[in-house]
């Protein structure tokens, strides 16, 4: 036990990394290629094979290697096979021909894994990200710059750890957007990207939030959407959340949903949502939400819940579907 407790972090670590190595190299060749097609969890399943069974014969850690893997790859390896001749080869030189490599530079051998790498370096891909996802290209040069001087282990760690990041960041200030209706027609869209098209009414808010709502990004929707309620002004008397693009609401997105909803009500303004996938609407109907937003106020598209704005007798049969039926199948 002493032992194990010793060594089981270096052994956590190890795992992470070499599970980390092979993805991404197995990743890097399937970009390449465009046929193979790597399943995390197989591979998962496989390396942790591996080093169960090494383990009874004291082998080193088993994990992927970027230069074996090119140069595998440049010689036209398809199979795991290819695995089995190389391990032949090995045992083979290590028997009987070490005395003919003896006296091979290391710059020769270098030299080998440098031209059988650099097929794999793709400029072009970099150039896009330069162009089109500055940020991402910023992720990119950083895990490139510490790959190269500290080490590849190091790399991928630091490079996943600032994607991660970046996503939680770009979550956490999703897009926002008011919405209006295109003239003669039932379509509602951004009214900064449609301006001149876009009907635009003073006593009914439309919003869209493109995101999960969670604990990350319910400040900022909290915030935003005060911030319209207030640009609307006084003649504000009902607003319709376009729930479309929300998958998951967890337990600060609901009770922030809850006091926000409330708030709005008690302010005598009323408040619809539309357009709730399924398992959105089941959080809504197993969550405090259902008990401060009735369930007539859930619509299945915008123009329903307009319609319902303007007289509530206007009821579709898809809105007693979704409002009074908890489990109402399909999206």
């Amino acid at each position: 036990m002493a032992h194990m407790i010793q060594l089981w972090p270096i052994a956590i670590t190890l795992a992470l990394i070499g599970y980390l190595e092979a993805i991404t190299i197995g990743l890097g060749f399937e970009e390449k290629n465009e046929e193979d097609h790597i399943d995390a969890n197989q591979e998962l399943v496989a390396l942790g094979s591996a080093n169960l069974v090494g383990s009874f014969f004291q082998s080193f850690p088993v994990a992927a290697s970027f230069s074996r893997s090119a140069i595998s790859d440049e010689s036209g390896s398809k199979t795991t096979l290819a695995g089995v001749f190389t391990v032949i080869l090995v045992v083979i030189t290590l028997l009987f021909l070490t005395p003919l490599f003896y006296y091979l530079p290391n710059a020769i051998l270098a030299s080998i894994i440098m031209v059988s790498v650099y097929s794999l370096i793709d400029l072009s891909y970099a150039r896009e990200l330069w162009t089109y996802r500055k940020d991402e290209f910023v992720v990119l040069v950083i895990t490139f710059l510490i790959t190269l001087f500290i080490g590849i282990t190091q790399g991928i760690l630091i490079g996943v750890l600032i994607s991660l990041l970046l996503m939680v960041y770009r979550t956490s200030k999703p897009h926002f957007a008011e919405l209006g209706q295109i003239k003669n027609s039932d379509y509602y869209k951004n009214i900064t990207r449609f301006r001149d098209e876009i009907t635009v009414r003073d006593d009914l808010l439309i919003v869209r939030f493109d995101s999960q709502l969670y604990f990350g990004n319910s400040d900022f929707f909290k915030k935003q959407l005060y911030k319209y309620i207030q640009n609307k002004g006084p003649n504000l008397k009902g607003v319709i959340l376009n729930a479309e693009a929300i998958n998951y609401i967890d337990s600060t997105g609901t009770r922030m949903l809850m006091k926000v909803i409330k708030k709005i009500r008690d302010d005598g303004i009323q408040f619809y949502i539309a357009g709730a996938i399924g398992p959105t609407r089941d959080i809504i109907f197993s969550s405090g939400i259902s008990k401060v937003l009735p369930r007539e106020f859930l619509f299945v598209k915008i123009k329903e819940a307009v319609a319902y704005f303007d007289d509530p007798a206007n009821m579709s049969d898809s809105h007693e579907k979704v409002a009074y039926q908890r489990n109402y199948p399909g999206n």
